[in-house]
């Protein structure tokens, strides 16, 4: 009996179960580290919660829908993709549409919600490159045929994210395009010369305010600065301190008390460890290494080169995020206003995440089926051959006899 496979769902549990229970983890935690907040700002200690759950309902939903939609139709999708983008970048700086927080145009509001234009844009990016550069790899050895045309767009990203601005989001889409560039098959010159190109802009760019500069700085000597840039590392460092290994207890954190500025957005890495302890920092980053790694075996296995350049990027974004956030609040890396995944509160950042794991699980799904059918192709002929050979041997029989 033949197994119709055009009806199979071919459903990535293990990606899907563990998307689900770090979505529902970073809700308890976004409560936890934000109902103090919400009272005395809203009279509403679930102001944050309640918000964050119509995100999350949100982003569920758009999982759901990117699961299924064929992520090859990104290819004739791109251009838009990219010219979007841009239009969402510009939309920013437009009076009555795009909203300043302490001087940084990063939102626009949309009938009385904020979105973060760069959130999409970290996506678009990834699509656009995984998709030039799977046209590419006939001349990727190329410089200037190759190579530099797509990377030019990024710089355009990044110029427009710098007008804004910001320095973490624009960076870390210009190292993910740098990995998608490697593995394309780049040669590694290449990117070593367009690498310390980009990091001296980086550097320029960062040195060229004093704010800017002590932000970079801060994380070096924190007690120094304690009044200023050094104040949310040394609380951040106050909370893990004071979580140790079992942790405070789930909503006994004291620095959420005003103490940790961004408690429940970028800094909320630091309450879960005072809250939790070490056991609650394991979790957090098993399940990103079980995203991660499921991530690298989905495109590893794909044999699409864009599918599989796509499953990269997302990949590389998201271990991004993760290394810079982990990494400014433990005081290994400066502050950059990163959010962490899955957990930071933020619907941009969420729904960016959640269409991003929909996604791949689509290549997932796409990459599955296709081994099954050819797996049962073969098997088939294999079925067939030995039929034939029962049959011939049949037949040789007869004349013998």
């Amino acid at each position: 009996m033949e197994t119709d496979t055009s009806r199979k769902l071919y459903i990535d549990w293990l990606l899907i179960t563990t998307i689900t229970l770090f979505g529902l983890f970073g809700l308890i935690m976004i409560y936890s580290a934000s109902f103090i907040q919400g009272y005395e700002t809203f009279g509403n200690i679930s102001y944050f919660f309640e918000r964050q759950l119509m995100w999350l309902i949100v982003s569920a939903v758009l999982f759901t829908f990117f699961m299924f939609f064929p992520y090859r139709h990104y290819r004739k999708l791109s251009f838009w993709i990219v010219l979007f983008s841009v239009i969402l970048l510009v939309l920013v700086k437009v009076p009555g549409i795009g909203h300043s927080v302490n001087g940084a145009n990063r939102w626009i509001v949309i009938m009385g919600f904020q979105l973060q234009p760069s959130e999409f844009v970290k996506l678009g990016s990834i699509i656009y490159l995984a998709y030039v550069y799977s046209r590419k790899q006939a001349f990727i050895n190329k410089f200037f045929s190759g190579v530099l045309p797509p990377l030019l767009v990024v710089v355009g990203f990044f110029l427009l994210i710098m007008w804004q601005p910001d320095l973490g989001t624009a960076t870390s889409i210009v190292l993910v395009a740098g990995l998608i560039a490697f593995c394309s098959g780049a040669r590694m010159i290449h990117l070593i010369s367009l690498g310390s190109l980009a990091g001296w802009a980086i550097y320029h760019y960062a040195h060229s305010e004093t704010y800017r500069l002590n932000r970079l700085i801060g994380h070096r000597n924190p007690f120094e600065l304690e009044a200023s840039e050094g104040l949310q590392l040394v609380q951040s460092y106050i909370a893990i301190a004071h979580g140790g290994l079992t942790g405070a207890g789930l909503g006994q954190s004291v620095q959420k008390l005003f103490y940790l500025p961004e408690a429940h957005t970028d800094f909320i890495l630091a309450i879960v460890s005072e809250e939790l302890g070490v056991f609650g920092i394991a979790f957090v980053f098993t399940c990103m290494l079980i995203i991660i790694i499921r991530g690298i075996v989905i495109g590893a296995r794909c044999n699409d080169t864009f599918g599989s350049l796509l499953a990269f990027g997302i990949v590389f974004q998201l271990c991004i995020q993760m290394v810079f956030n982990a990494g400014a609040v433990s005081g290994l890396l400066p502050i950059t206003g990163i959010p962490f995944p899955f957990i930071s509160y933020g619907g941009s950042s969420l729904m960016v995440t959640f269409i991003s794991m929909g996604i791949l699980a689509n290549i997932s799904r796409k990459t599955e089926r296709d081994r099954q059918e050819k797996y049962e192709e073969e098997e088939s002929f294999e079925e067939e051959t030995a039929v034939t050979n029962e049959i011939g041997g049949r037949t040789s029989l007869r004349r013998v006899r």
